[in-house]
């Protein structure tokens, strides 16, 4: 199959027709697909949401979950919701309960970044800092606020709290499933990293060098959890930022990056878009992966098809290199619309759609096979240094890095900043709108119809 494609590029381009690509790797870590809707089977875990009306006390649900077989595995707080095992053949038992208002699957869900595969490693002497392409092509090298006094929580993999190029508070969550904070598998590391790296002469410095990061760890080592878990650390985050309880936070939860998806739709589960919600309710931003899946627009993707959010696609940072002696003298240019990223256009009446675009690898080369190669954004690695990953996952910390300056600049003004207002003015300040990003060479791409433009830091700050 692989020579089948190479072949019709190569006579595509000796036709002088437009040509397109394969990668040579498969597409980094695909969403998993799951089925949305009616419940028609089990859940990959046995495990459900029960949502509840208020004439129905906790412990009452309880019992009606022991009497059909099941077992409640946690208790929601800012929401009438368990997270349950229940028998299938017992649901309708459950769903036909006068006071239970819905039951859906407590879905699989995934970090949405790749480890760098044979190309694109680090650079070999790491004995200085790097600002990387990433950094500087959003224009955050430009700008003199830094994120300082801004919280960014990194729902993810968790944090490698003794890297000592990254600022992370002791103040963390693990969801139950987890005993630490730490991260085990690296992704929640390099995502934390391209957000808010120090500026400290060693391995890479950060969008937002001087903002704190704060460990949400919802996905196991093998980068993967269940709906249930994220909605545990988003009602972490609520609780230590509602002013309620004297138990906040400080400095204070601004913007929330998740680096994760499934496939899905917009109300397949209504606890995790009501967390999602609580959280911009109370002012804070979320930012999210906009999917590594080509096939699939961000409206099939959750938590990417969510209003709410702010979906960041993924796109070159750098022009790439070619090795392919039929395609000689092309190159797939700074801005093109990475071959494995989600996309869809921004719908102004339902706010669902790509918000912006940035860079989520570095370049893409062609290989002597004409293959491209992704080269991995550079950004910490778990155990210390540097190592490079790629994905809509490394796109999307660009962006929160961005909010977290934004903030600061706000923090210094004296103003608050509201989600809404961070969306539009992230979109309405976008560098090159209407002209990138660049249509991708691979033969998996489809334009959506909207050029929205890449991240710009300098452009966003004198917005306000």
């Amino acid at each position: 199959m692989k020579n089948l494609i190479r072949i019709i590029g190569l006579v595509g381009a000796a036709m002088g027709i437009f040509f397109t690509f394969s990668s040579v790797f498969a597409a980094p870590n695909n969403i998993v697909t799951s089925h949305p809707g009616k419940i028609s089977k089990p859940s990959v875990n046995g495990a459900y949401f029960v949502s509840f009306g208020d004439n129905l006390s906790r412990s009452d649900i309880a019992k009606l979950i022991r009497s059909v077989g099941g077992k409640v595995k946690y208790n929601y707080r800012h929401q009438n919701v368990v997270a349950a095992y229940i028998p299938f053949e017992n649901i309708d038992l459950i769903q036909s309960a006068g006071s239970v208002t819905d039951v859906v699957p407590d879905r699989l869900i995934n970090a949405i970044g790749k480890p760098e595969g044979k190309g694109g490693k680090p650079p070999k002497d790491t004995s200085g800092q790097v600002t990387t392409e990433g950094v500087v092509r959003i224009g955050a090298d430009l700008v003199s606020y830094t994120g300082a006094g801004v919280g960014v929580a990194i729902v993810d993999t968790g944090i490698d709290s003794l890297h000592t190029d990254l600022n992370v508070s002791p103040e963390c969550f693990a969801a139950s499933a987890y005993t630490t904070c730490d991260d085990d598998n690296g992704h929640g590391t390099h995502v934390g990293g391209i957000v808010a790296a120090l500026d400290n002469s060693a391995d890479v410095v950060g969008v937002a060098p001087d903002a704190t990061l704060y460990s949400v760890k919802v996905l196991d080592a093998t980068g993967s959890g269940y709906d249930s878990h994220i909605v545990e650390g988003l009602e972490w985050i609520q609780d230590v930022s509602d002013g309620l309880d004297g138990d906040d936070v400080y400095p204070p939860i601004r913007v929330v990056n998740m680096s994760l998806g499934r496939q899905g739709n917009l109300n397949d589960s209504s606890p995790l878009r009501t967390a999602i919600s609580n959280l911009t309710d109370l002012g804070i931003s979320i930012v999210v992966a906009a999917g590594n899946n080509p096939s699939l627009e961000v409206s099939q993707n959750v938590p990417a098809t969510y209003p709410e959010v702010m979906a960041v696609a993924s796109t070159t940072a750098i022009n790439g290199s070619n090795k392919c002696r039929s395609l000689r003298g092309y190159k797939i240019k700074t801005d093109t619309a990475s071959y494995f990223s989600t996309d869809g256009a921004y719908d102004e009446v339902t706010g669902i759609g790509v918000t912006i675009s940035a860079p989520g690898e570095n370049k893409e080369d062609i290989s002597g096979g004409c293959f491209i190669q992704a080269e991995g954004i550079l950004s910490t690695k778990l155990g210390g240094g540097t190592t490079r990953m790629y994905g809509t996952s490394m796109a999307s910390p660009h962006v929160a890095g961005a909010v977290a300056v934004m903030w600061s600049k706000a923090l210094d003004l004296g103003l608050l900043l509201d989600p809404e207002f961070v969306k539009a003015t992230i979109r309405s300040t976008a560098e090159l709108s209407g002209l990138t990003p660049i249509d991708s060479p691979s033969n998996w791409y489809t334009f959506d119809g909207e050029r929205e433009g890449i991240m710009s830091v300098p452009n966003a700050l004198s917005a306000f």
